[in-house]
């Protein structure tokens, strides 16, 4: 798991983009150095199908679901989808599970989750089909102490979602040293704070309207008070991380320190499929080390300003700045800066 880097892409505009600009758009990530991509399962593509897409059209990006509803599909369904993707694209695939928000009257989630994960285990053992080359990569979308535990115990490691840096150290210390951490962000490249906290807000709505996000949110410390009216300026800038490129990358380096392996950065404030050409901190020569007791340091690429005497290099040829997703794209007059670099 540690292959996947220290940073990579999370998007939702594959869900609903033609096939074509999908795999036009990761095989350019695929390009520019990026290791990993992550996306949602959200009602637009079935998420394995959608992943067996991405890896086909890439030939070394590990593609990751983060997640694959589990009330989407049986648990036979995922299993063999997921021994497929596992033979046919060894190592590069990981299979991420969770609920997507969604909850069923009388069903606990951590119980839901066990038992599909005993169905899993079960039809692993009693496959017909051949073993894969490497083994199944399996993750759980996990924030309270029992899931993570769960997750610890059960699977590669967890994922999380909107979060900040103090959850992340949590979740490290329940998952202990060995367990993989991928920590989804939210950035934005605007470093007016008006400008930034309106778009962060308009972001964040959705998410502070739905039961199971407040009571997330609650967890992670924050009051009702703070979460009414679009967010506090506390709460705001914990979840979206936003200012110039270096400000942004400071941020995101520090869930690394507080035990991430892998940050998932989802760009917002630009047009759908923005992220491609977003202005998101270049990686610099040399190798940031991630240093925790008990974990024998992994080299990682750096994520942060591009050296001095090296161009800028964008992900593709257009200029794209932040901004609100209802305005029109802005034309490349040659004047924006692009940092895009491998991550």
């Amino acid at each position: 798991m540690r292959k996947l880097g220290t940073f990579g892409i999370y998007t939702f505009d594959f869900e609903h983009q033609p096939a074509a600009l999908v795999r036009d758009s990761v095989q350019e990530l695929e390009q520019r150095g990026w290791r990993a991509v992550w996306f949602p399962e959200v009602g637009g593509r079935e998420a394995l199908t959608q992943a067996g897409y991405l890896l086909s059209s890439t030939e070394r990006l590990h593609v990751v679901n983060g997640i694959a509803q589990i009330w989407q599909r049986e648990a036979s369904a995922t299993h063999a989808a997921s021994v497929l993707l596992a033979d046919a694209y060894p190592g590069r695939h990981v299979l991420g599970l969770g609920f997507g928000g969604v909850r069923r009257p009388g069903v606990k989630p951590l119980a839901a989750m066990a038992e599909y994960l005993d169905e899993l285990d079960t039809l692993t053992k009693e496959s017909p089909n051949p073993a894969p080359q490497t083994p199944l990569r399996r993750i759980l979308a996990a924030y309270g102490p029992k899931m993570l535990a769960l997750a610890r115990d059960r699977s590669a490691g967890a994922h999380t979602y909107h979060v900040n840096t103090a959850h992340t150290a949590q979740a490290r210390e329940i998952l202990g040293p060995d367990a993989f951490l991928g920590v989804e962000h939210p950035v934005l490249f605007e470093p007016d704070p008006d400008k930034a906290r309106a778009v962060a807000r308009e972001h964040l709505g959705p998410y502070l309207n739905t039961p199971y996000n407040i009571a997330k949110f609650r967890r992670l410390g924050y009051s009702d008070d703070e979460m009414a009216h679009g967010g506090s300026d506390r709460l705001v800038d914990d979840l979206v991380f936003w200012g110039d490129v270096d400000a942004v990358a400071d941020k995101l380096r520090a869930h690394v320190e507080a035990g991430a392996d892998q940050v998932a950065v989802q760009v917002i404030g630009t047009e759908p499929g923005g992220f491609r050409d977003a202005a998101l901190a270049a990686a610099g020569g040399g190798a940031a080390r991630a240093r925790r007791p008990g974990r024998v340091e992994q080299s990682r690429p750096r994520f942060g300003r591009a050296p001095k005497g090296r161009g800028a290099v964008s992900i593709c040829g257009s200029a794209a700045r932040a901004r609100p997703a209802t305005m029109a794209p802005q034309p490349n007059d040659g004047t924006s800066r692009h940092f895009w670099r491998s991550a």
